[in-house]
């Protein structure tokens, strides 16, 4: 009965890592960042050569969790499309280890928690003529580490697309012949409460008038 269980489990295990790795596409930053991470936690794609990275490894290994660093060029025409997060998911599911996951690139900060019991900033910014090991420092300065946060994995998938207002309803559609209706609805029940409060006061003004012309 336990080997039996421990083949279940074996099973469910085999089937669990092709489903996720299967919501990461193939993509050679991915696949270079992974490769490197297996001997550093810092990844330097070939555009950023010339970057200062001092003091980066020594930064993210006084971390209370692991921390994987990658300077990458991202942006709107990669296939995360401008969804820098699901780059750093990407990244951490592609790599298979709990941790803290940052992509870095010339002006932002950005990280996904994987498997860890930490809640993100989301995204921080580069001051003027920042070190990279400083602007690191920044955003796990701005990490919440808390075992009352839960070990998700980080996120691989597309955010849901918000559906658009509709205005389909005739009723609720402003065109310029409602407009002018409403005006001239307005308009006339102006008017009405207008001669309705002017009653009393023409009333009143005529029964004066009428007992001073009544005097001898």
């Amino acid at each position: 009965m336990k080997r039996f269980g421990l083949l279940v489990l074996a099973s469910l295990f085999l089937f669990a890592v092709p489903a996720a790795a299967a919501e990461v596409p193939a993509d050679p930053r991915v696949a270079a960042a992974v490769a490197a991470w297996k001997s550093t936690p810092l990844y330097v794609d070939p555009l950023y050569n010339s970057v200062d990275t001092t003091g980066v490894v020594e930064r993210v290994a006084s971390a209370q969790v692991p921390v994987y660093v990658a300077l990458l060029p991202t942006g709107t025409w990669f296939q995360e499309k401008g969804d820098t997060v699901r780059l750093a998911g990407w990244l951490a599911v592609s790599n298979g280890k709990p941790g803290l996951y940052l992509v870095v690139d010339d002006y932002t900060v950005v990280g996904a928690t994987h498997l860890v019991a930490a809640s993100t900033y989301g995204t921080t910014y580069a001051t003027k003529d920042e070190s990279l090991a400083g602007r690191v420092g920044d955003y796990l300065d701005s990490v919440r580490f808390d075992d009352r946060y839960d070990k998700d994995p980080a996120r691989t998938a597309a955010l849901p697309v918000e559906p658009e207002a509709s205005y389909d309803d005739d009723d609720d559609r402003f065109t310029v012949k409602s407009a002018i209706g409403n005006s001239l609805g307005g308009l006339t029940l102006g008017l009405l409460g207008g001669a309705l409060l002017a009653l009393p006061v023409l009333g009143l003004a005529a029964l004066v008038a009428h007992r001073r012309g009544g005097r001898p």
